[in-house]
């Protein structure tokens, strides 16, 4: 029987991951499989070494403080995987994670085939790490296609497969009636899947509310969780007395409200492509701790934090970052967009043509698990 070992480092990464395995075993049921990993990949049965939690670290001050846990943490989940004897490991994004365990599984058993999905950002910053991946990544799985040329100069086996929050479908439809009352628009709110990111941007985020309430009264505005920051979420929305918030944190009923909304206000990633896909305009809001936010301004060579915006070279979504990243900021330029259809329809149809550009033809988890497969049985 041949083995698999797949590698997360985040709540999203584990959804990641859980659709490429989900195709793989449709295809090949007798594959054995053991991870690090989620609720997304427990679902399928498979069963991780340890909590996802225990390693879902944000910004480089939070690993400098636990550098020594998360040396401790690589190094185990390495003697767990050699132990395993997997055919592939196959790791999943959060590459300051899951290629140094890559790399030292390598070292030992070079037998193992070590496949990656999500291309780590060499186009923002450190692009020569590309030369070090060559050592010790068999093949690696791009989600845009002009990631292309940044690895085919170091000869390394890639395959554009596309990005699955651009293909993405609402398979089956809900009531919503019970959640949304029939005089209330849609705010959609994005405050990050990692604890520090939510931690953030939430009294942030809840201080915006507070200002739209003041100002309008037919707003719904609806937090779009994830099933392990929900609970925090909905205790501060108590804290602050505002009956027009909610926090959904079902993947379908989530895609479903993202659609009926009127405008999104997202953290900085890749959700923000979950959104133009929905044909929603949108702000994207970022913050960090005031070191993290200049070491990353000192490295990193792109103007932009929105892949869109990075894309186009301009601003088609506004960003507000640290500074601007603040309540009243945020109510202004939400403002400025509900007050003008005009200009929302403008950024909808400006993204929409960018999408097109880097949409693949192919479902990106039957392109990975083929990719897989062919790895198997080579």
């Amino acid at each position: 029987m041949k083995k698999i070992f797949v590698l997360t480092g985040e709540p999203s990464g584990d959804k990641l991951a859980s659709t490429v395995i989900s195709k793989l075993k449709k295809n090949n049921s007798d594959i054995e499989y053991s991870c690090v990993g989620g609720i997304h990949l427990n679902s399928l049965g498979i069963k991780s070494i340890y909590d996802l939690k225990e390693i879902t670290y944000i910004g480089f001050t939070s690993v400098i403080f636990n550098i020594f846990k998360i040396k401790k943490k690589i190094n185990y989940t390495v003697d767990k995987i050699i132990e395993f004897k997997p055919d592939i490991l196959f790791s999943v994004d959060s590459p300051d994670f899951t290629l140094r365990v890559a790399e030292k599984v390598k070292k030992i058993n070079p037998n193992i085939k070590t496949i990656h999905y999500v291309a780590p950002q060499v186009w923002v910053w450190r692009e020569g790490r590309i030369k070090k991946f060559k050592k010790f990544l068999d093949h690696i799985l791009l989600l845009f296609n002009f990631e292309k040329k940044y690895f085919d100069k170091e000869n390394i086996n890639n395959t554009f497969v596309g990005h699955p929050l651009l293909e993405k479908n609402v398979k089956s439809k809900i009531d919503l009636s019970n959640l949304i009352p029939k005089n209330k628009k849609i705010i959609s709110l994005f405050a990050g899947s990692r604890s520090s990111e939510t931690s953030m941007l939430l009294p942030v985020l809840l201080d915006f509310i507070k200002l739209m309430n003041d100002k309008f009264k037919d707003y719904l505005f609806i937090f779009h969780a994830t099933e392990e920051n929900k609970n925090f979420i909905s205790d501060n929305i108590k804290i602050i007395n505002q009956d027009n918030i909610q926090v959904i944190s079902d993947e379908n009923i989530k895609s479903q409200i993202l659609l009926k909304s009127t405008f999104a206000v997202s953290k900085s990633g890749t959700v923000s492509l979950e959104i133009c896909n929905a044909k929603i305009p949108s702000i994207i809001i970022y913050k960090m701790n005031f070191l993290n936010f200049m070491i990353v301004k000192f490295l990193v060579k792109i103007k932009y934090a929105n892949i869109i915006n990075i894309i186009n070279n301009r601003e088609v979504i506004p960003e507000l970052i640290q500074n601007e990243c603040n309540s009243k900021e945020i109510f202004k330029s939400v403002v400025y967009f509900l007050k003008n259809p005009a200009l929302m329809d403008k950024q909808i149809n400006e993204f929409s043509n960018t999408l097109n550009e880097i949409r693949s033809k192919t479902s990106s988890a039957d392109e990975a698990s083929s990719v897989l497969s062919s790895y198997l049985i080579s």
